[in-house]
């Protein structure tokens, strides 16, 4: 059979298909990244802490908290950022951020939960919907999420 040539269908895609994959492989972790930094809530939990619950059954479905408030009454606040990185030497820029909120009363029992974070601007309960009225406690959640804008939590960066 001289001169009979066997050709292989696909065999120049497959291997052009190779090629191109061994090429595009190192810039696969050019690709976006996304980030979670500080607390990371489970789903469901805030469905498990019932009005009147104890802070111990809070800190054992929540865990411990970002931080504590004494200002008139207690608080735990669990605070999350998310951010992403379009492509790897590119700045990361927020996309959410989150403070949870746990408020206790005299005797340390479960009286309010909310999720607050910022919305156009203003720092808004996504639980109740609603745009806290001024007082100490909104100071204190204003200067959280503000502060989480310039200041990165878990991961540095």
């Amino acid at each position: 059979m001289r001169g009979h040539r066997v050709e292989r269908k696909g065999g120049r895609a497959a291997a052009a298909l190779a090629v191109g994959l061994a090429l595009a492989l190192p810039l696969g972790g050019c690709l976006g990244e996304t980030f979670q930094r500080g607390y990371v809530l489970p789903e469901g939990a805030l469905e498990q802490i019932p009005l009147g619950a104890s802070q111990e059954q809070v800190l054992i479905v929540l865990g411990t908290p970002s931080t504590v408030a004494t200002v008139s009454g207690e608080a735990f606040y669990y605070i999350s950022q998310k951010a992403e990185r379009p492509i790897a030497f590119m700045p990361t820029q927020i996309t959410d951020q989150r403070v949870i909120a746990v408020y206790f009363d005299k005797n340390r029992r479960v009286a309010r939960v909310a999720s607050y974070g910022m919305k156009d601007g203003e720092v808004f309960d996504f639980v109740s919907r609603t745009t806290p009225t001024a007082g100490a406690d909104i100071n204190i959640l204003k200067s959280l999420l503000q502060s989480l804008q310039g200041a990165h939590i878990g991961l540095p960066f």
